[in-house]
C-alpha cells in the first residue's frame, strides 16, 4: 500500500502538545482523516484517529463515555470496575482507535512518511502565509468597487 498524498494542517499554540492534524490518502483511493502529530518528552509521533469508548448501563442499558461515575439518562450509578477496565488496568482505555496500523513495519512507514510532511510544512508555514495574503491583495486590486459594481 502507498501513500499518495499526505495534508498537513497546523495548530496554532506554541506550547501545545498536539502539533497539526493530518489526512493521509492511500494508493489514491482510501483516506484516513485526524490522523494527530502530537509532541512529547521522547519527540515527535503521530496518533491514530479515535473515538471514546462508551459503555452501557447495566440499569437503562443507555451509552455512557467511559469513566463515568453516574449514568446520563437515568443517573444510576456506574460501578467503577465498569468505567476504569475497558482494556486491563489502563487509564487511558477511554479511547479507541478507529483505524490503525496492523504491522510494526506499516506503522513505521506511516509514521516516518506523515512527519516528514508535518517538518516540511511547519518550516514552510509562515511562506505559505505570506503566499496566501499576498494572492488575496492580488485579487482585492484587481476588483473594481466603484459606485457599488465590480467590473472584469
Amino acid at each position: 500500500m502507498e501513500i499518495t498524498e499526505i495534508r498537513v494542517f497546523l495548530k496554532d499554540g506554541q506550547d501545545k502538545k498536539l502539533k497539526a492534524y493530518t489526512t493521509v490518502t492511500f494508493d489514491n483511493c482510501f483516506v484516513v482523516r485526524n490522523i494527530k502529530v502530537i509532541q512529547s518528552s521522547n519527540g515527535l509521533f503521530i496518533a491514530m484517529p479515535s473515538r471514546k469508548v462508551k459503555l452501557s448501563c447495566e440499569k437503562c442499558h443507555f451509552r455512557n463515555e467511559a469513566g463515568s461515575k453516574f449514568c446520563n439518562h437515568c443517573a444510576a450509578a456506574i460501578a467503577p470496575h465498569e468505567s476504569s477496565n475497558v482494556r486491563g488496568e489502563d487509564a487511558k482505555a477511554e479511547h479507541r482507535d478507529i483505524a490503525h496500523p496492523v504491522t510494526k513495519e506499516f506503522r513505521e512507514y506511516l509514521q516516518t512518511k506523515v512527519l516528514e510532511a508535518y517538518q516540511k510544512e511547519a518550516k514552510e508555514g509562515g511562506k505559505q502565509g505570506d503566499k496566501t495574503a499576498e494572492k488575496e491583495t492580488s485579487i482585492l486590486d484587481s476588483v473594481d468597487v466603484s459606485e457599488g459594481e465590480t467590473t472584469e
